[in-house]
């Protein structure tokens, strides 16, 4: 499952995370740091997978 996870993280940051921790303070984070740049989001959402 987190295999899957980090695939979507890598195409779209905020469904990865959405599916790790739900609507909470990341998710609302990784949203801000895709819209700022897509390759922060990408690490942020890669980043939350792998730490939980």
């Amino acid at each position: 499952m987190d295999l899957l996870r980090i695939i979507l993280s890598i195409l779209l940051p905020p469904v990865g995370v959405f599916l790790q921790v739900g609507f909470g303070g990341h998710f609302w984070l990784n949203i801000l740091l895709t819209l700022l740049g897509y390759i922060p989001g990408v690490v942020h959402a890669v980043w939350i997978i792998a730490r939980r």
